[in-house]
């Protein structure tokens, strides 16, 4: 939605993923607030690669910036940061950022707050079947059941989502967390 909000006033993209990003703050403290307990953001899906590079170049600086500017006041907050999505194909640079953000903030209990970064349901999915084979080598694909999948999910030790709200009006679910949303209301 941030990209359609700055075209519908002429302005660069850019612009509209940094208008985006400066609410976030915001919208941390007013679920606090409210006793909201976590809540996921979709920063970078693995579509958006097929964007410009431009604009994908843009995106991560954004990013990192964010993650620097704000890291320390989520910390003191008590709120834990997780970026989840595949991080290994991202920058060694951004890398480093998101594990120390994970590193710093792990143990915080205020607040939970998912930035999901090169992330796709599909891919979530995918990687939670890979990471149970690898946890239980001697088992069959047959032994696998919905309550071990998704515990193996990048969100998979905390509760599924409630409500997903698409603040740019769209009225699909993308490629957003599939299986964590099944009962979610839009």
């Amino acid at each position: 939605g941030n990209r359609r909000w700055a075209r519908e006033r002429g302005w660069p993209q850019a612009t509209g993923h940094a208008a985006g990003a400066k609410r976030v703050k915001e919208l941390v403290q007013a679920c606090v607030a409210r006793g909201v307990t976590c809540l996921t953001l979709f920063a970078f899906s693995t579509e958006n690669w097929r964007r410009p590079r431009t604009e994908v170049t843009a995106l991560m600086k954004l990013l990192m910036r964010y993650l620097r500017k704000e890291l320390g006041d989520l910390h003191e907050q008590g709120v834990r940061l997780r970026i989840i999505g595949n991080i290994n194909s991202l920058d060694p640079a951004m890398r480093d950022l998101i594990e120390h953000a994970h590193s710093l903030t792990q143990v915080n209990t205020v607040f939970n707050l998912n930035v999901a970064v090169n992330y796709g349901g599909r891919w979530d999915i995918l990687q939670a079947v890979r990471s149970w084979q690898k946890s239980n080598p001697k088992c069959s694909l047959d032994d696998l059941d919905e309550h071990q999948l998704a515990r193996h999910l990048s969100t998979g030790d905390q509760p599924e989502p409630d409500l997903m709200i698409r603040t740019g009006g769209e009225i699909r679910i993308s490629n957003f967390p599939l299986w964590q949303m099944a009962y979610c209301e839009m």
